[in-house]
């Protein structure tokens, strides 16, 4: 398959919502964004950040300290969440380079279509959870950058926005 180009910040498309995915041949997409996001040393890679304004994303959290653990979320669904915060550094392939401190419920229950059409519901939690969330956030035109007080997004945007120059 092939890697795809990642949209970096401020594009305008990764501040768009995602449509539902409806009846659509995905095989071939799927495989480039697990190899964009493998190629790109990431975890997650939601379909926005390729150019496609589809509900889906790819994400693995494992493979870097052992064995893979591939997982592809179409149409997902946060359907609870766990009420206690947690705050972590993020980072987003479409923002290199860049941490930006998010709090984020520590655990999910979410709802999605797997790439062979079944429908799953199941929990997870800890950096898993933070990842899922992260990506969702791709599919409703959310990135790092607003989950941030107004104060500290000015300063770390304008910073980022000097290494683009």
């Amino acid at each position: 398959m092939a890697e795809l180009a990642i949209l970096q910040w401020p594009d305008p498309r990764l501040s768009q919502r995602c449509a539902p995915v409806e009846n659509e041949r995905l095989d071939d997409l799927i495989a480039d964004m697990f190899d964009t996001m493998y190629g790109a040393q990431g975890r997650g890679l939601a379909a926005p950040q390729v150019g496609v304004m589809k509900r889906l994303f790819v994400m693995d959290v494992t493979w870097k300290e052992g064995p893979p653990s591939p997982m592809v979320m179409i149409n997902p669904s946060i359907m609870a969440v766990e009420r206690v915060p947690v705050v972590m550094e993020e980072g987003c392939l479409s923002i290199p380079g860049v941490l930006v401190p998010v709090t984020r419920p520590v655990a999910v229950t979410v709802q999605w279509t797997a790439a062979e059409g079944d429908i799953h519901m199941a929990d997870f939690d800890g950096f898993e959870a933070r990842c899922i969330q992260h990506e969702f956030d791709h599919l409703n035109g959310m990135v790092t950058f607003d989950r941030i007080d107004a104060v500290a997004r000015a300063r770390i945007e304008a910073e980022y926005m000097e290494t683009l120059t």
